[in-house]
């Protein structure tokens, strides 16, 4: 696995479950949501990723587009 594709499965991840927290506990869990998907949209921009870097620091190998 590469870390583009463990940002995604992260960030896939985090939106589900922010969903669910939102429809069974509290609405205020969709700002997460709305967080992922604004970082997501930031990354594409920008090129930084916070998510990127931890993975990267686990020891996951770069892909082509967190290089």
């Amino acid at each position: 696995m590469t870390v583009d594709r463990a940002v995604m499965m992260f960030a896939g991840i985090m939106i589900l479950v922010s969903l669910a927290l939102g429809v069974y506990v509290s609405p205020y869990w969709f700002l997460l949501t709305a967080f992922v998907g604004l970082n997501l949209m930031q990354a594409s921009v920008t090129g930084f990723c916070p998510a990127a870097i931890f993975f990267k620091k686990l020891g996951i190998k770069t892909g082509c587009a967190f290089q």
